[in-house]
């Protein structure tokens, strides 16, 4: 049977049944099915870009119709039923529409077409007349260029050395890992002139900066309280983990690539925004992002009062938004979600989408001790949140000075909250999954809340407690862990070709990752317990191969081209 949420307010008595609550302009439509749909599983190209293909691939994550867009057709007929109609967000994951209706008499008619499930109200948003651009493509293909040269020497980080080496993240880059070929996505509320700032210009010159994308609507300024295009939270966010002026502050993730989702309205909260945030996560995915960093938290609605949200929806399942960051984190990415500032509330609980599983919830501290405002856990259905922790308390980051606000003002200062705890596991998770690329991530995602100081007991304000990032590395790539009994590999250093031999079980496949963690070959191979693999091909430099056996076992070796 299909649904009609806020039934009472389509017909106009929000007034007499909701006080004052606005009346609904916006709604997110669930579509029934992605039947007839013109896209393939055999040309994943059309969604997805090279990049997320390969990871695909590389951990054997199939593409399915979860990953198609919705139905253009389904789209096109929504659209045509009033000129005044809008698309607003999308997500095929969750196989929604939302769009801005404000003639409600068409929400019926909406309900009526055979492939719509059902229909919910989700904001009161005033558009201008004047129309937005087109949201960014959902298969951009980001490229990879420059990136910085670091030692393997300890870096000068200025006053940013004590935010990294509560989790040890200084040691990490000791190691050589900087999060070089990585991509982390950040989405946020703005990114206010962040291509202009003089501390990121390294990032644009080097070709690291890959877009910045909106999918906020043209709102009335009335209804918005203006000046969302130009909100520094996302810099300021961005700049703990991409900063890299020595002697003044060296971010967590200091040669990994960017790009940057605008997915949060400033000065309203309604529940458009997780339609926001979700149809965010769907193209950090599609453009094979490993690492997502949203310091977004949703723990009410005050804008939209007929959407009501507390401790009950924080399951992981209620929110669109949660939903949506499981599934991303299932598909081969890092999810790093803010647990929200509201340990010192009475609802002292994490929001959406912190609930979700298999990602990262983080919380603040500090100097090790857990701050009044981190928000607490457990989920509603009893899981440990946060998973993990970082220093949110005085942590270095680049802001715009007042009174000006302009890119120009950009200055080194202090701020707090987990919005800022957030940035710095993240950077830390790319730079621990480029040393460790054989690994999933989920399994990146596993070994850090392992790491944790708390892992053996747990607590709702500390979750697993401080992760340490150079013991993650050192605990799953020591020399043991690349030499294994059953696997031999010779010459090493090698020249043109590597032989590797494993008398116990027969070899089916092998894979060899850069030093950067991307894929540069891939092999079947018949069953042998002998393998010779022309390596006459890559560069010099260091590499990982991780080999299949037929007994189900994976073996892991590094070796030298030369």
């Amino acid at each position: 049977m299909k649904r009609l949420i806020f039934l009472c307010v389509l017909f106009g008595l929000a007034i007499s049944l909701f006080g004052q609550n606005p009346t609904p302009t916006c709604y997110r439509v669930y579509l029934s099915d992605k039947n007839n749909s013109p896209y393939s599983i055999n040309n994943p190209l059309e969604y997805l870009s090279q990049r997320a293909i390969d990871k695909r691939t590389r951990f054997n994550i199939p593409v399915t119709e979860q990953d198609f867009p919705i139905n253009p057709q389904y789209k096109q007929q929504i659209l045509a039923l009033d000129p005044q109609m809008r698309s607003l967000a999308v997500s095929k994951w969750m196989n929604t529409f939302t769009v801005y209706c404000p003639d409600s008499a068409i929400v019926p008619q909406i309900l009526n077409l055979p492939f719509v499930d059902s229909v919910m109200a989700v904001a009161a948003y005033h558009l201008k007349d004047s129309l937005v651009a087109e949201p960014m493509p959902e298969n951009p293909t980001p490229m990879v260029y420059n990136t910085p040269t670091f030692s393997k020497d300890t870096l000068n980080y200025g006053r940013g050395f004590a935010q990294i080496a509560l989790n040890n993240g200084h040691l990490l880059h000791a190691e050589g890992f900087h999060g070089e070929g990585m991509l982390i996505a950040v989405m946020d509320g703005g990114f206010g002139w962040i291509e202009d700032i003089p501390f990121f210009q390294e990032i644009v010159n080097s070709g690291r900066f890959l877009g910045k994308y909106s999918l906020l609507p043209n709102l009335d300024s009335l209804s918005a309280g203006g000046g969302v295009a130009e909100h520094d939270h996302g810099t300021a966010v961005t700049s703990v983990m991409a900063a890299n002026i020595p002697g003044e502050l060296i971010g967590t993730a200091p040669a990994s690539s960017y790009v940057f989702i605008i997915s949060e309205v400033a000065g309203t909260e309604q529940p458009i925004e997780e339609d926001f945030w979700a149809n965010g996560a769907e193209i950090a995915d599609s453009i094979g992002a490993d690492v997502l960093n949203a310091s977004i938290i949703f723990h009410s609605f005050p804008d939209f009062p007929q959407v009501s949200i507390g401790y009950e929806q924080m399951d992981g399942v209620w929110s669109i938004a949660s939903r949506a960051a499981t599934i991303l984190g299932q598909k081969g990415v890092v999810v790093c979600v803010s647990a929200g500032n509201t340990g010192d509330y009475t609802e002292n609980h994490i929001g959406h989408p912190a609930d979700a599983f298999d990602i990262l919830c983080v919380g603040a501290t500090s100097d090790s001790v857990i701050l009044i405002f981190s928000s607490h856990g457990p989920t509603y259905d009893g899981r440990v949140k946060p998973d993990v922790v970082a220093e949110g308390n005085d942590v270095y980051c680049y802001r715009a000075a007042p009174p000006d606000y302009h890119y120009a003002s950009y200055i080194l200062t202090l701020a707090g909250g987990t919005s800022l705890a957030n940035p710095i596991i993240a950077g830390l998770s790319a730079c621990l999954w480029q040393a460790l690329p054989c690994y999933t991530s989920s399994q990146i995602m596993q070994i850090i809340r392992e790491s944790g100081h708390l892992y053996n007991n747990p607590n709702p304000e500390y979750g697993y407690g401080i992760p340490d990032f150079y013991r993650a590395y050192t605990s799953h790539v020591g020399i043991k862990d690349y030499k294994p009994q059953n696997l031999s590999i010779y010459p090493n250093p090698v020249t043109d070709r590597l032989n590797i031999l494993n008398p116990e079980a027969n070899i089916q496949a092998v894979s060899v990752y850069n030093a950067a963690g991307q894929l540069v070959l891939q092999t079947a191979v018949p069953n042998s317990p002998i393998l010779e693999i022309n390596m006459a091909g890559l560069p010099n430099g260091f590499y990982i191969g991780m080999a299949t056996l037929d007994n189900h076992q994976i073996a892991t070796f590094k070796f030298m081209k030369q």
